[in-house]
């Protein structure tokens, strides 16, 4: 943990370089605080008692750094960022002699009081239009449905619009070596290959409609020890029945229009690969897919809001991913390659506002510990709703989710004798119906106090994908209060 020591250095140093910023042109600054109250009720639907209260906070500041008009230091970090209560107890350890709460964040830096997300920088090539960013940055596209996570690499912007990186996504083990490790019988123990992304895309806007076009490559040459970074060693659960991630490739599109009163979003995703693991077995925690090595699957997205009157806008949502049907066979399905939860269309079904690596609580039934879906991962979603504006700083928003799954869930079981998952006969495309609602109070115009929740009626679908049965199948609901000042 960073020492009190060290902390306040670090203050000081902020107080004077923001202090400064007025009179000093090169430093830019903006950021976030932010602090909730989150109340969740019955997320393994009545399986066993869940009734968890329990409050966060977080600082986040951006700071970019000019030494001239051509050359800039980015960075963002947080400070302060706790779980109100679990900062004061072991990371690791419970009071029962346990692993603790926090430990589904391990590796998130969530009980430190200082975290850095992005350090890079930019800079432009002298009578060009070209410039380049290096360091840790931001790599995502679109609504970030496939893609959206800092990473470390190198990334180059051609006039604002076409844009083309590189980015090492892994080093392939906890060192610098890329050498395999065999055993006796020449059986691959461990595979220091890397994985790395490359990736292309193209942003412009003509008249009302502005679009992103972008196509991205990764490959993960270290799977000749039967894992991959991605789902392995992530450090948190995925959703169940997950492929590995050998080789990815995607190519997508997304718009928006607008107009005075009207604004629609748009997004298709379509995405192929190789899982280069031949499981034989799927382990007890349900975590890969078995398949033949082959991987597709597609995203579609479409989110319409129209102005009613003066104080009231009605909108719907229609998304449509991919799904697998059979977790032994066949192809996989992938619909990304890795998101950090800011994709948001229900309170509770998908992963809603659930940042697994910048935030640190789980919030929807994508969480880690309860292990739903995320995104559109094989869901199929039709929503309406609508806002209405009460005073000139009090809107309440409300929406009503019918949710599906795009190919059947199975039941599954653990089998006792053998400690392996049981794929059953039984299957359902039911996910459920969800009703949410967000009451938004502007303060000040940096200065929002919000009121939000909501209550996820299961199907059968849904309990097969959480529990492996669906003998449960109570309501999940939740509230969260907030408050967020941005500067």
């Amino acid at each position: 943990m960073v020492s009190k020591r060290v902390m306040m250095l670090i203050g000081a140093m902020l107080i004077a370089a923001v202090g400064g910023a007025q009179a000093q042109s090169n430093l830019k600054y903006k950021g976030i605080y932010t602090a909730w109250r989150q109340s969740q009720h019955d997320f393994n639907l009545g399986k066993s008692t869940y009734n968890d209260n329990y409050y966060v906070q977080m600082l986040r500041l951006h700071l970019t750094f000019a030494a001239n008009d051509h050359v800039r230091a980015i960075t963002r970090f947080d400070m302060a960022q706790g779980w109100w209560g679990v900062d004061n107890a072991d990371r690791t350890v419970d009071r029962m002699g346990k692993t603790g709460g926090s430990s589904l964040f391990d590796f998130k830096d969530t009980n430190f009081l200082f975290h850095v997300d992005q350090a890079y920088i930019e800079f432009d090539i002298p009578d060009t239009d070209l410039m380049f960013r290096v360091g840790r940055m931001w790599y995502g596209f679109g609504n970030k449905m496939v893609l959206d996570n800092n990473l470390d690499g190198v990334q180059m912007v051609y006039k604002n619009k076409i844009e083309a990186g590189w980015a090492k996504v892994s080093e392939g083990v906890d060192g610098l070596t890329d050498a395999e490790t065999r055993d006796a019988n020449g059986n691959v123990i461990s595979d220091g290959n890397d994985a790395d992304l490359l990736y292309i895309s193209l942003k412009d806007k003509k008249g009302n409609l502005s679009y992103q076009a972008f196509a991205f490559y990764y490959q993960d040459l270290g799977d000749g020890d039967g894992t991959t970074y991605m789902p392995n060693d992530i450090n948190y659960f995925r959703s169940r029945f997950t492929p590995h991630l050998s080789q990815l490739t995607c190519f997508g599109l997304a718009t928006n229009y607008k107009t005075a009163g009207f604004n629609f979003i748009g997004e298709f995703n379509l995405l192929f690969g190789k899982d280069n693991v031949r499981n034989t077995t799927i382990g007890p925690k349900q975590l890969v897919d078995i398949n033949n090595g082959d991987l597709s699957g597609f995203n579609l997205y479409l989110k319409a809001n129209k102005d009613v009157g003066s104080k009231f806008v009605l909108g719907g949502v229609l998304g449509i991913g991919s799904g697998d049907d059979d977790w032994t066979s066949g192809k996989g399905n992938v619909n990304k390659l890795r998101t950090s939860g800011f994709f948001y269309v229900t309170e509770i079904w998908e992963d809603s506002i659930m940042p697994d690596e910048e935030g640190i609580t789980p919030q929807g039934l994508g969480a880690p510990n309860v292990r739903g879906y995320r995104e559109l991962e094989n869901t199929t979603l039709l929503q309406i709703n609508g806002t209405l504006k009460l005073k000139k700083n009090l809107s309440l928003f409300a929406s009503f989710t019918s949710i599906n799954a795009t190919q059947p869930i199975h039941a599954w079981r653990v089998d006792p004798a053998t400690n392996t998952t049981v794929i059953e006969a039984a299957s359902s495309k039911s996910i459920g119906n969800e009703i949410d609602w967000k009451l938004d109070w502007v303060i000040y115009p940096q200065l929002v106090f919000t009121f939000r929740g909501g209550v996820f009626f299961p199907g059968d679908a849904a309990g097969y994908l959480i529990n492996g049965t669906n003998q449960f199948n109570d309501p999940a609901w939740e509230t969260k209060t907030t408050i967020t000042y941005k500067f």
